[in-house]
C-alpha cells in the first residue's frame, strides 16, 4: 500500500473526530454504492453519505457507534448532502477492495465524545 504524504501535528489537530451513534441507515436513492446515515453526535443529528453499501447492511449499522470527521465541509453527493465522513478500515488485496469496516468501539461512550 502506498503511503500518503507526511503531515504536521498542526495539520492533524485540525481534524475534529467524534463518536457518533448511527440512528438510521438507508440506501441512497440515486447511487449504487452509497448508504445515507443519520448519526447522533450528542448535541445534533447529522446526515452522512458513505460508500459502504457493498460491505454493510443498513439494518446492521443502526445502533452502532462509529468515528466521524465532523469538521469536514458539507458536500452534495448524488443530490444528498453529506455533513461529515465516517472512518473505515479497507482490507485490500493489491488494488482490489475485499472488505470495508467502519471504525467503531468495543465499549459504548456518549455520542459526541471526542477522539484524540
Amino acid at each position: 500500500m502506498q503511503t500518503k504524504p507526511e503531515i504536521t501535528y498542526d495539520d492533524f489537530v485540525k481534524l475534529d473526530l467524534r463518536i457518533a451513534t448511527i440512528v438510521e441507515a438507508i440506501t441512497h436513492p440515486n447511487a449504487d454504492r452509497l448508504l445515507v446515515l443519520q448519526v447522533d453526535l450528542g448535541e445534533e443529528t447529522r446526515q452522512i453519505c458513505a460508500g459502504i453499501k457493498a460491505y454493510c447492511q443498513p439494518q446492521d449499522l443502526v445502533g452502532k457507534q462509529i468515528v466521524v470527521v465532523v469538521n469536514l465541509a458539507p458536500r452534495k453527493i448524488r443530490g444528498e448532502e453529506s455533513n461529515g465522513m465516517l472512518l473505515a478500515a479497507s482490507h485490500l488485496e493489491g488494488e482490489n477492495v475485499l472488505d470495508v469496516v467502519p471504525l467503531g468501539l468495543s465499549k459504548t461512550v456518549p455520542a459526541g465524545s471526542s477522539v484524540g
